[in-house]
Formats: structure tokens, C-alpha cells, sequence
């Protein structure tokens, strides 16, 4: 007798399965169609058999018949993250496609700092869906391999690609979950991947076609069709100088494209008093370095300096999408750095809105500049927490590179939330030193109360640029993400391809999730 779920497999697989997209169920019965199977690697190396997934299991047993017999003659036991194609198997499937999960028990791996599990599932299910893009074939269908959200995640992320300004594209595919059970586990990965696709969107999109109020209209859009009790609000120039926010003016003002200061309110909690976690982001949407011009080498990269507003607005927007039962408000600054007659100075003093003045030794050290000033804004809420996120500085990359994103925070409640929501996603962050030794290097300044890069420009840059942002800050529950190391991809993570990351997205909504969870602050 089948237990419940596998019959149920069973009946979905007969019936040409039932797909999930998007919310919607469909059945599809013919066309040109691709299917992913997953298979373990063994657990001895002369060890007999082939362990593949459930569904592989059945799909060999009740449909197929074939499966086993040809991984068996086709070659050495599949690695991880390996793919191995077949054709003519069965009607329905022209092509199927293996693909290496490795140990089946992997599980959470202390010395990586993440679920190990679930990051080969990822980087399988994206191999796997990219070699059926290449056939051109329009529909896959996925094994959800043990973790069906993981499974998601893979082929969403694993298939996009930016090419919304080429003429000739990449025919899309449309990968659905294989079979009739764990269909919300696999939206939820939907959702999770979608919403680090739309950052990476902002992201890669050129500057002329992201500027700040193009950035700011296009999230409105998004969370308006998310849904939700969701309120924006697109502050002009006039609102952000009736804030006092000087130090945010002086970076905008080098550019003729105006600042606008975007403010999100997504009201999910059944308690319309509860505290909010407040989101602030980054969103310099191009970064020439102002005065202190950068070279021109690699400089177009910097149309996604905007990832810190990139991340958190589509945190946001997904966590609307996914109805989260918390209050989150995000706060993105949005303007370019650019160099003018009217533009920063080096040795410029400016002030921020709660008084204190900066001197401005270096004007490509402009993103702290705007995040002081929203930061002061930030403590206008009664915040549960305040996380903010931006591609800060080339120390954070220097230091851990694209590894994971690095977290200073004066929280320890505050950092276990994200650390471990980062173990589940597999988007890590690392704790990094917010000792008072860097404080006395940026107030220690000549002209002001501050300087903004510090005494010593090129020693632990990532750090005084932290105890800077901490200079802005009163409350107990604070975390500067920054984010300048994981900006790109090159070939790191395998699921993603070259470009821009929209890293660390899915580990911002899995820490909201999680604080939805835990309404208990320490």
C-alpha cells in the first residue's frame, strides 16, 4: 500500500503531472517538455546500486523502466553538481536530465555555514535547468530532490539572465515542480528567487535607465502588484532639505538628476502598533566617485552601487508577496555621485541631520554619507531593529571577497537572527569588529566632528567605515550589512550566473521571516 504523498506523487506523474508557477495550477499533457531528476551520490565508493530521489525512484518504477539500467552503462557514478542527459525514456519527457545532489544526508556544515543539503540542491537543479535552456526547450519540470524550496530557488535563479536590451535573447523557460505534493514549499522558493532576480534587475539595468526616481517608481510598481497593506511614499529634493538631510544634499548635488528619498511602510502584523524592522539601503544608482574620480577601468560596474536599496526594496517586495506577519518599513536615500562645478569638495564640511558635521576628505566615500542622514531618519520609528545594507567599500571585498556579506552589529540577538537565517539560504554573512579602536579614527578630524574616511584611509577600511554609520546611531538593535564584496558574480556561486548577484536578498527575507516567527525582542 502507497502511503498518502506517494500516491499522490504517483497519480501526478500518470496524469502528466501537475506543475506549479506563479500561484497557478495547470495540467500539461503534451508539448515539447524536459524533466530534472536528482541522484545521491554513494554512500561508499563500492557500494552497489543507484540512490536516486523519491521521485527519480518512482519515475523509474511506474513510468519509465529505463532510468537505472542507463545511468548504469552511460558512465561513472554522477558527482555533485554533474549532469547527465537522456533521451526517449519517455513520451512525455524527450529529455531528462540527471543531476548530482551528492550526500544525501549533508545536512548543515559547521566549517561552510550553511546547510550544505540545500546548496547542492540549488547548484544541481540550476545545472540541470540551464542544460535544457540550451536544448531550447520551453517547460521543464523539477524533482523537487528532498527540499522543494530549494529546488525553486535553483531554477529561477539558476535561468536568469539580463538581457532585457538584446535583441536576440535566450528563449525562456518555465520550470514547474514535478508531481502533486510540496507545492508551497516550491512557491515560497519562487518567491525567495524572484525577489533576488529583481534586485539583480536593478542592479544590472544601466544607469540612464535606473535613476533614482526611476528606481523609486518601478518598486512602487512591484509592491503595489505584491499586494498587501503597503503604503510608498517618493519624497522629492524639497522634503529631504525641510529634513535637514545635508550630508545626503552635498553627495546629490554633484549630479543633475534629482535625490528622492523612498520610504516604504508594508504593514503585515495583525497589531498595527507592533515595532517595525526598518530596512535602510544605499541607492547611489551610478558612482562615478565623485571630485575623487575612479578609474575608468571597471567604473560601469558602478551603475549597481544601488545594491543596498536593490536588496532591501526587494526584500520588501517579497515579503509582501509572501504576506509575512510583520511591520517592516524600508528607507532608501536615492541619487548618483557625480563631479561638477556644484559637486563635493575634498575638505568639503557638511551637516548632518542630527547636527554633527563631516569633513569630506574623500568623495567617493559618499554612500556613508547618505546613510547617515537616513539613519537619523530610521530612529523617527519605534524599530524593533535597524538593518541597513550597501555596497560601503572595496575593503569589505578585500577582506572576504564574494565568500559572504559582513555584518557589524552592537546586537548579539540581532546577529544570531541573521546569521542563522543565512545558514538556510546559503547567502552568508560574517560577523566583522565594531571596536571603539576604529571610532577614534573617524572623530579625530581637522575641520568637523567627524571625517569620512578616518585618519588612516587604507587600514581597515570596512571598519571605520562601520564605527562612521555607528556615530548615527542610539539604538541597541543596529546591523550595517556591507554588501561591496557580493555585489557580482563571476563563477562563485554556481547558480548564478556572470553579473550582478542581488546577493543577500533571500537571506534579508529569511531574517524578516524569522523575526515574524519571534516576537519576543531580548
Amino acid at each position: 500500500m502507497l502511503l498518502p504523498a506517494r500516491k499522490a506523487l504517483l497519480q501526478g506523474i500518470s496524469r502528466g503531472c501537475y506543475r506549479l508557477f506563479s500561484g497557478t495550477q495547470q495540467s500539461y499533457s503534451s508539448g515539447k517538455k524536459g524533466l530534472i531528476l536528482g541522484i545521491y551520490e554513494r554512500e561508499k565508493e563500492k557500494e552497489d546500486g543507484t540512490h536516486l530521489t523519491e521521485v527519480g525512484d518512482l519515475f523509474d518504477r511506474t513510468v519509465s523502466g529505463k532510468l537505472r539500467d542507463m545511468l548504469a552503462v552511460s558512465g561513472p557514478p554522477l558527482k555533485k553538481g554533474k549532469t547527465r542527459i537522456f533521451y526517449g525514456l519517455h513520451q512525455d519527457f524527450p529529455s531528462v536530465v540527471v543531476v548530482g545532489l551528492g550526500k544525501k544526508d549533508a545536512g548543515v556544515s559547521d566549517q561552510e555555514q550553511w546547510n550544505e543539503s540545500k546548496e547542492n540542491i540549488r547548484a544541481a537543479v540550476s545545472a540541470g535547468c540551464r542544460l535544457v535552456q540550451d536544448l531550447e526547450i520551453a517547460c521543464v519540470e523539477v524533482d523537487p530532490c528532498g527540499d522543494a524550496q530549494a529546488a525553486a530557488e535553483g531554477s529561477v535563479l539558476g535561468l536568469f539572465e539580463y538581457n532585457e536590451l538584446k535583441e536576440k535573447k535566450k528563449k525562456p523557460v518555465a520550470a514547474h515542480l514535478h508531481g502533486s505534493t510540496e507545492k508551497e514549499a516550491w512557491q515560497k522558493g519562487v518567491l525567495y528567487a524572484e525577489g533576488q532576480n529583481l534586485a539583480r534587475q536593478l542592479m544590472e539595468a544601466p544607469a540612464n535607465y535606473i535613476t533614482p526616481i526611476k528606481f523609486a517608481e518601478l518598486i512602487e510598481q512591484k509592491l503595489q502588484a505584491a499586494g498587501g497593506d503597503v503604503k510608498v511614499h517618493i519624497r522629492p529634493e524639497s522634503w529631504i532639505e525641510e529634513e535637514q538631510m545635508g550630508a545626503f544634499l552635498s553627495v546629490a548635488k554633484g549630479s543633475d538628476e534629482p535625490p528622492v528619498f523612498l520610504e516604504i511602510h508594508y504593514n503585515g502584523s495583525t497589531n498595527a502598533k507592533e515595532s517595525p524592522l526598518v530596512f535602510v539601503g544605499k541607492g547611489v544608482t551610478f558612482d562615478s566617485g565623485g571630485i575623487s574620480l575612479k578609474p575608468s577601468l571597471g567604473m560601469d560596474a558602478m551603475r549597481g552601487d544601488m545594491g543596498g536599496a536593490a536588496t532591501v526594496c526587494s526584500a520588501i517586495v517579497t515579503a509582501a508577496a509572501l504576506k509575512l506577519p510583520i511591520n517592516i518599513i524600508g528607507l532608501v536615500p536615492l541619487c548618483e555621485n557625480m563631479p561638477s562645478g556644484k559637486a563635493n569638495k575634498p575638505g568639503d564640511v557638511v551637516k548632518a541631520k542630527n547636527g554633527k558635521t563631516i569633513q569630506v576628505d574623500n568623495t567617493d566615500a559618499e554612500g556613508r554619507l547618505l546613510l547617515a542622514d537616513a539613519l537619523c531618519y530610521a530612529h523617527k520609528f519605534d524599530s524593533r531593529a535597524i538593518v541597513n545594507a550597501a555596497t560601503l567599500t572595496g575593503a569589505m571585498d578585500v577582506a572576504l571577497g564574494s565568500a559572504a556579506t559582513g555584518v557589524f552589529t552592537n546586537s548579539t540577538w540581532l546577529w544570531t537572527h541573521l546569521h542563522e537565517a543565512s545558514i538556510v539560504t546559503g547567502d552568508r554573512v560574517w560577523r566583522m569588529p565594531l571596536f571603539q579602536h576604529y571610532a577614534k579614527q573617524v572623530t579625530e578630524s581637522q575641520l568637523a566632528d567627524l571625517n569620512n574616511i578616518g585618519k588612516y584611509s587604507r587600514s581597515g577600511g570596512a571598519c571605520t567605515a562601520a564605527a562612521f554609520l555607528k556615530e548615527f546611531i542610539t539604538v541597541p538593535h543596529w546591523a550595517h550589512l556591507d554588501i561591496a564584496g557580493v555585489m557580482s558574480n563571476k563563477d562563485e556561486v554556481s547558480y548564478l550566473r556572470k553579473g550582478m548577484s542581488g546577493r543577500p536578498t533571500r537571506t534579508l527575507v529569511e531574517f524578516a521571516a524569522r523575526l515574524s516567527w519571534d516576537k519576543q525582542n531580548p
